[in-house]
This record gives structure tokens, C-alpha cells and sequence, in this order.
């Protein structure tokens, strides 16, 4: 068989009628990641296989074959980010050369719930190194024991981060969908760069423990699939209240088992979407298929409030970085200080780097890190200061008051720009004036993007965010949208933009 890009219903069907079997089903996906990812176009988007994957994929055939299955994701292939432990024979390194050789103690509690709903973890997919916190002049979707990542629909343009494996991965069918991860932007980015939908979920929906942090208060794993029914199937399985993560115990009672049963043709129908004028930038390319956009989401009987712009967007980008360099030291110390790695804090990850310059760093340095070491404790009253600013502002006076003044079931933004030239001289040349990710970001609030269109044959998405816990409102709106339009179409792995798509 020719792997298509099947759905998780569709793999699930085939494999119910025995036209697939899990492990022909891993077969075909490895078999494509040397194809596509190692030996052909060279995406590089998988930093490792699972040396137990086809292992895995057996034993869940063998409890098909004894009449049990286990829900959707039963025997099927996904990949995970390489900032997520887990603890079998891969290894966990953030893409970082300092961490090599890491073997997670445990595995992280998204991956308990993954190897519980029957999925078959394929490998880990390529990060930009330390989730993208390292240097100022980063190139993302590289790391220095991965490589670099290329986007599929050009390959000299990049995949964006810091899930850059992950987006590229989904978006070349290298498995059935992905998990990635946020801190601001790391997934929502290269998912609309990539012409996939991301759904970054309200903070504690989804466990942090065992995932390589940059910062409690903003960060979290999220889905990464190429329809929104796919990354509303992974976005059920992998909630649940963990001991070891406190913000989950607010997602008691909040969060479901099932997201699919929001997925509604006519979820547009009567729903109240206000725009965000103010976070549009000016690119008139942007714009026309945004504005198109809207015009599909008034067809199907949505109330677009324009404008219904995102208070305080501008108000608490330096706050921010404040917040992330304190919890970054504070957060990644103490993941350190319970592995067996050669490097147990941010200190010692600063002096290995220097010491392996030219392996680690020969492109971009570790600004970000040494000012995060520079950093005092959490009980600091600077950093107290700025995260209650960052909440007021982004919460309270932001989301949900604009929420609330234009009585809103969400708010809807471009994703972002098409994506931009590799460049490992000068870094990332993000040439967006725009900034959809922050608002959601800092409040910890749901956020989820759809592809929209193209630019040069490069996708373009649109997003959805609101007040927190309102994933349901989110993917019917996903879902609706999607379906009047379907955008996608897969990448053909062009050495440049073309018009050719």
C-alpha cells in the first residue's frame, strides 16, 4: 500500500476490516520517514525512531485480533517532541547536544496517557534547540544534535519552532499526527507554517510533568494533526488531572475525554467572532485571505463583530521575558537536578556549551540562557511583579474583557505570515508585523490554527482564541471553518516557493 493522508477514523476503519494492520501501518510511516525525512527531499523533521515501535504495533494488533481495542488512537502511529521524556530506548535532549545520551527516569504523563489509548509512539521528532531559548539570533527548526528541519512545501524556507519536527512531520504524512509544545508561538507557528491545524490547550489541560520546561506559567504540550478532527482526538486522550502538575487539578471537572462530539459542520451558525484588527499587520497578502475568511465564516451564519480588538497586546511584551528568564532558570534547574545527565543546571549547560563551541554553537549563541542565569529566585519581587502584570493585562484586561464587552464566543486573527528563507547567518527574518500567539500565550488561554491559504504556494492559517476552558467553542468553530473551506493540500516538497502548489 501507498500511505494517503488518512485520517485517524480512517486508519481506525481500515484496520477494524483488517486492510491494515498496526505494525503494516508503522511499516509504511518508517518506510516514509526514509523516504521523505533521511533520503529523499531530506526534511529532516525525525531526530529518532522507535527501536520498539513495530514491537509495540504488534502487541496492539494481537489485542485487536482478542477483541479489545482501546478507543481511537488504538494502534496508531504518532511522534512526539524531543523535549518530552520518555522512558524506553530514546532518548530526551531538547535537540541539545548537552543532554545526549539522556534516558528520561519516567515517562512524562502525556506519554503514560499516550502508551494507555493505544497509540504507537513512531519516535521523536527534531526541536529548535532548548525549545528555541537559547540565543537571540536562533535559527529555528535547528539543533545541534538534530540538524536542521525544513519546511516540506519549500525547503529552503523554514519550518518555524520551536515544534518544527513536529509541524513538518504531520505536514510531510509522516505519521498519523504529533505533539508539540508552547512556551509562545512553538506550536501554533509551525503548525500554520506547515499548513497543518495546532490546538494549544488552556494551561493544565494537558500534564507538564516530564517535558523539558522554559517557563510554568506559559508552557504546555499541545496537538499537532492535519484536520482538526485528528488534534481534537489527540486533545481527549492526553487530558487528565496529574499529582505531579498542579495546574491540572483546574482542569477537574473542565476537562473531557471526548473533544470530537464538538465537531460541527454548522458550528458557525449564530456564533459571535470578533476580529482583532489591531493584531492583523499590514501585509495586504495577509489580509486578502483573511478577509476572505471572514466572508466564508458570515456564509455559514457567523456574527463577525469587526473590529473587537484584543486589549493591552502591546502592554506586556518586556514583562514577558521577565517572567520566562526567572522561570527558565528556576524550571529547568530543577528538571536537571533529576536526570542523570552530565549537566545538572542552567549553569553548567552555559559552560558545556562554551566548551563545545564550535558543535553547539556555530551559528547563534546562548544570550537568552546567560541573562535566565543571571536571574534570582521566585520569591523575587520583580519577577511577583511581572507575572501578576502579565495576567492582569492578558487576562482580566485583555482576553476576557474584550470577551465580555462585545459578547464574544472567540476572537479570530491571521496565524501568521508565510514563511521565510533559512538563513544561518543572521538567524530568523520573521518579516510579520504581527503578533497572534502573545495574548493567548501569557494568559495561558486556549488557541487553536486552521490552514487559510497560500502565498507563493507557502500556507498561511487563521486562528481562534478565547477565555480559558473553551476548547468545545474552539474546535466547532475550527471544524466549521475547515469544512466550508478545505484549504490543505499536501506539500510537494519544492526546492523554493513557487506558485506551483
Amino acid at each position: 500500500m501507498t500511505l494517503q493522508e488518512w485520517t485517524i477514523s480512517e486508519l481506525q476503519s481500515m484496520m477494524t476490516t483488517g486492510e491494515l494492520t498496526s505494525r503494516s501501518l508503522a511499516e509504511l510511516y518508517l518506510e516514509r520517514i526514509d523516504a521523505i525525512d533521511r533520503n529523499g527531499p531530506k526534511v529532516n523533521s525525525v531526530i529518532e525512531t522507535n527501536p520498539d515501535a513495530l514491537a509495540i504495533a504488534s502487541s496492539l494488533d494481537d489485542e485487536r485480533r482478542r477483541g479489545k481495542t482501546r478507543g481511537l488512537l488504538h494502534g496508531i502511529p504518532i511522534l512526539i517532541k524531543d523535549n518530552i521524556d520518555t522512558h524506553d530506548r530514546m532518548q530526551t535532549t531538547a535537540g541539545s547536544l548537552a543532554l545526549e545520551g539522556h534516558i528520561a527516569p519516567r515517562d512524562a504523563f502525556i506519554v503514560k496517557k499516550l502508551r494507555s489509548a493505544g497509540a504507537v509512539i513512531l519516535g521523536k521528532t527534531n526541536v529548535s534547540e532548548w525549545a528555541n531559548f537559547r540565543g537571540k539570533r536562533s535559527v529555528s527548526g535547528w539543533s545541534s544534535r538534530g540538524g536542521l528541519t525544513r519546511n516540506p512545501y519549500a525547503l529552503d524556507r523554514s519550518a518555524c519552532g520551536s515544534s518544527s519536527g513536529s509541524g513538518a512531520a504531520v505536514a510531510a504524512n509522516l505519521c498519523a499526527a504529533a505533539v508539540g509544545t508552547e512556551t509562545d508561538g512553538s506550536l501554533i507557528c509551525p503548525s500554520q507554517t506547515n499548513g497543518i491545524v495546532g490546538i494549544k490547550p488552556t494551561l493544565g489541560l494537558w500534564s507538564r510533568s516530564g517535558i523539558i520546561p522554559i517557563a510554568h506559567s506559559q508552557d504546555t504540550a499541545g496537538s499537532m494533526a492535519r484536520t482538526v478532527a485528528d488534534a481534537a482526538i489527540l486533545l481527549g486522550a492526553l487530558s487528565g488531572v496529574d499529582e505531579q502538575d498542579s495546574a491540572t487539578r483546574f482542569s477537574k471537572n473542565r476537562a473531557l475525554k471526548d473533544y470530537t462530539q464538538f465537531l460541527d459542520e454548522n458550528g458557525l451558525k449564530g456564533a459571535r467572532v470578533g476580529v482583532a484588527r489591531k493584531m492583523m499587520g499590514t501585509d495586504k497578502r495577509i489580509i486578502k485571505i483573511f478577509e476572505s475568511c471572514l466572508d466564508t465564516m458570515k456564509q455559514k451564519g457567523a456574527v463577525i463583530v469587526d473590529p473587537a480588538d484584543v486589549r493591552n497586546v502591546k502592554k506586556f511584551g518586556k514583562s514577558e521575558m521577565e517572567v520566562l528568564y526567572y522561570e527558565f532558570k528556576a524550571d529547568l534547574n530543577k528538571y536537571l537536578a533529576g536526570t542523570k545527565t552530565c549537566v545538572k543546571t542552567v549553569a553548567e549547560v552555559i559552560k558545556f556549551n562554551e566548551e563545545n563551541r564550535d558543535r553547539v554553537m556555530p551559528y547563534f549563541g546562548q544570550e537568552h540562557m546567560e541573562i535566565a542565569q543571571g536571574k534570582g529566585s521566585l520569591r523575587d519581587k520583580k519577577y511577583r511583579g511581572a507575572l501578576a502584570k502579565n495576567h492582569r493585562l492578558a487576562r482580566k484586561e485583555g482576553i476576557d474583557a474584550t470577551m465580555r464587552t462585545y459578547k464574544l464566543d472567540a476572537i479570530v486573527v491571521p496565524s501568521g505570515g508565510p514563511s521565510w528563507t533559512i538563513d544561518l547567518v543572521n538567524g530568523d527574518a520573521v518579516n510579520w508585523d504581527m503578533d497572534c500567539t502573545r495574548p493567548a500565550a501569557v494568559a495561558g488561554y486556549p488557541h487553536i490554527t486552521v490552514p487559510a491559504g497560500y502565498i507563493f504556494g507557502l500556507p498561511v492559517g487563521i486562528s481562534f482564541f478565547a477565555k480559558a476552558w473553551q476548547e468545545p467553542m474552539l474546535i466547532k468553530l475550527a471544524y466549521a471553518f475547515e469544512q466550508a473551506t478545505k484549504v490543505r493540500k499536501p506539500p510537494k516538497f519544492l526546492p523554493t516557493a513557487s506558485l506551483d502548489l
